[in-house]
């Protein structure tokens, strides 16, 4: 088993554990640190959507810092699993929400429902043009976008980069809706 650590918050030191599964890519330390610290500390009342969850970092990070509510969704069975283990771990927080479900079918359900979605899906498989058309109606009207990705993303739909970063062969940006 994999592991990463909660940075920030009530479930700070926390050590979440999770497998090995293609794609997965848990987000570093140094750049979570550095995505809280351009959202704030706290996401008190915050709704979050960790698309892709993985090791669940990025949900269980959001989570940790008081969102309100943090949906984790994942697909693979034995990650899965993991998250459900690591929500065991951290005493059933009820802002934690995990499901089981294929991204792309789970974003068009949802209705301007996020304030944060965390996108960082597999690389390389074409994700990021897939979801976009569907972001817009899963976020408020001021809702952000974190993306990992590959390579540098000028815009998703309405949404521009107004922070970014490199980490290795990681770019990572918060976005945000640009005024009309």
């Amino acid at each position: 088993m994999n592991s990463v650590r909660i940075i920030g918050g009530a479930f700070r030191r926390r050590v979440l554990k999770f497998p090995d599964s293609e794609g997965l890519r848990p987000t570093p330390d140094r750049v979570r640190e550095t995505l809280f610290n351009w959202l704030g500390q706290e996401l008190d009342g915050w709704h979050c959507l960790d698309l892709f969850a993985g090791s669940g970092a990025l949900g269980f990070e959001a989570a940790s810092r008081g969102a309100a509510r943090v949906v984790l969704v994942e697909q693979a069975p034995h990650v899965l699993t993991a998250l459900h283990e690591n929500r065991e771990l951290l005493h059933k927080p009820p802002a934690l929400e995990i499901i089981r479900a294929d991204a792309l079918q789970y974003l068009a359900s949802v209705k301007n429902s996020f304030d944060l979605i965390f996108l960082d899906p597999p690389y390389k498989k074409g994700w990021i043009p897939r979801l976009e058309p569907l972001l817009a109606g899963a976020l408020k009207a001021d809702g952000l976008i974190y993306v990992e990705a590959e390579h540098e993303i000028e815009a998703l739909g309405d949404w521009r980069p107004m922070r970014h970063g490199k980490a290795g062969e990681v770019h990572y940006q918060l976005m945000r809706r640009e005024a009309v």
